[in-house]
């Protein structure tokens, strides 16, 4: 906790890369829908909630999170296990999206980074994924491999903007 941002470990569950094979993304979401309650989300969005989250990942390919998938997936598309490759933290509170400003160079406005859109994106000098989950609830990832540095470049900013906004009362 730093302010009233607050930076967090999650417990992902399993986290599963899905690659649709060619022509195939219709039924791999009609699968999808029926067995997780998620669609195939388009580029730059996610689909489901806290359970179950399909993650648009980069050209055709998106990240299932939480369940484990059904092998009726596997009939339309490449999928391997992610599970032991990310780490995964929430930031919360009202100037979460300045702290990830510092960090990443995309436009996170409210106006712009609405809740449900999500990006791969440059992290300081990580690369990863940003996702907006709500207004003040943002999902971070990066290669587990780069967990530590990415903690200590958050809490840095944390405490960065946390000073700016206590110098301005």
């Amino acid at each position: 906790m730093v302010g009233g941002l607050k930076l967090s470990e999650v417990a992902a569950g399993r986290i599963t890369s899905l690659a649709p094979y060619r022509g195939c993304e219709a039924a791999l979401s009609d699968v999808m829908q029926a067995a997780h309650g998620l669609a195939w989300p388009e580029p730059g969005r996610m689909t489901g909630g806290a359970e179950a989250r399909a993650i648009w990942f980069g050209r055709e390919m998106a990240l299932l999170i939480g369940p484990d998938p059904v092998s009726g997936l596997a009939e339309h598309a490449a999928l391997s296990d992610q599970s032991d490759a990310w780490a995964v933290l929430h930031l919360e509170g009202r100037q979460a999206g300045e702290v990830l400003a510092r960090l990443c160079p995309l436009d996170l406005r409210a106006s712009v980074f609405e809740p449900g859109h999500t990006a791969r994106t440059q992290l300081a000098h990580m690369a990863g994924s940003v996702s907006r989950i709500a207004t003040d609830l943002w999902q971070v990832m990066v290669f587990r491999s780069m967990a530590a540095p990415l903690v200590h470049d958050m809490e840095t900013a944390m405490r960065r903007v946390a000073a700016r906004h206590i110098s301005r009362t």
